[in-house]
């Protein structure tokens, strides 16, 4: 029987307190369905539930551990109703040093799944013995003892995901403004200023449109410094983002302004964020001034 590529399946269990909520996290922005605290039990029919009612869904994380009590026993069971089915699933094991996870529980004020008496030492130790059979059969063991939450994405995404679903853990926003009010005060990496592109606002029929309309768009874009700065501005993108997400930056600002953030720049964010679209990042979009007047 031919494996099943229709779905895809993260199980993520651990220590608690080793990271898996991140972890779960970045697997959503990753464009997975996640689901924390599902009973073992429970997984082949979520399974079945999506591929038989054709839903969308084809990538799903989830994070099964003890908070399940003596549910958490059905993993193995489950493990092997997956590879009779032939479904692929690939497991992460989240772990982390005794102090460590006592000073996270400190800094958190919650309560261990295992302790009753207050003795965290004992519930970690418990919880070691309890997963070490399938912490022996996963795929990847990360220690997050000394891992920034950066560092943990970056290991996640090296060992889990294929480079589209690692550009989706990057958020790019676009934001159109007027320098006569302003930079944005929001964080902004990248300030491209196109007041040198020729002026809508001073046209017959186009001052009281604004840069979302299609005559402004038009000529605006009608003109030669147009296209080459977009070609230049997108050429410098197409170097930099790869870099950006390599180094393992999550997010990138983008402003761009011009007099009064109602024609030029609002035209020039509505096509850099359709050129990011097509590229398969996540972007957002952002018109700050249009509504403002002149421009």
């Amino acid at each position: 029987m031919e494996e099943n590529q229709n779905i895809r399946i993260v199980i993520i269990t651990g220590l608690s307190g080793a990271g898996k909520t991140a972890a779960l996290r970045y697997f959503e922005d990753a464009g997975y369905y996640c689901i924390d605290n599902l009973p073992a039990s429970l997984l082949t029919n979520l399974i079945d539930f999506f591929q038989e009612r054709d839903r969308q869904i084809n990538k799903i994380a989830v994070a099964i551990d003890l908070r399940s009590g003596f549910l958490f026993d059905e993993i193995y069971r489950t493990l092997d109703d997956l590879k009779k089915q032939n479904i692929s699933y690939k497991t992460l094991y989240l772990e982390a040093s005794k102090s460590e996870i006592v000073k996270r529980f400190a800094l958190t004020r919650r309560k261990h799944p295992l302790v009753d008496d207050g003795d965290i030492i004992s519930g970690i130790e418990k919880e070691t013995e309890k997963l070490y059979h399938f912490r022996e059969l996963s795929d990847a063991i990360i220690d997050t003892t000394s891992m920034t939450p950066k560092e943990l994405k970056l290991e996640i995404a090296e060992k889990f995901m294929n480079p589209d679903e690692k550009s989706r853990l990057f958020q790019i926003t676009v934001v159109s403004f007027g320098y006569k009010y302003g930079i944005p005060q929001e964080s902004l990496d990248i300030v491209m200023d196109v007041r040198f592109l020729p002026n809508p606002f001073y046209i017959a029929g186009l001052k009281e449109l604004d840069g979302t309309s299609d005559k402004v768009r038009d000529f605006v874009m009608s003109h030669e410094e147009t296209l080459k700065f977009l070609r230049m501005f997108e050429k410098m993108l197409d170097f930099l983002i790869p870099n950006y997400i390599e180094e393992g930056k999550s997010y990138l600002g983008i402003g761009i302004g011009c007099t009064g953030g109602r024609h030029r720049s609002v035209v020039m964010s509505e096509r850099l964020y359709e050129y990011l679209k097509l590229k398969g990042y996540s972007v957002k979009l952002f018109h700050r001034d249009i509504e403002k007047g002149e421009d």
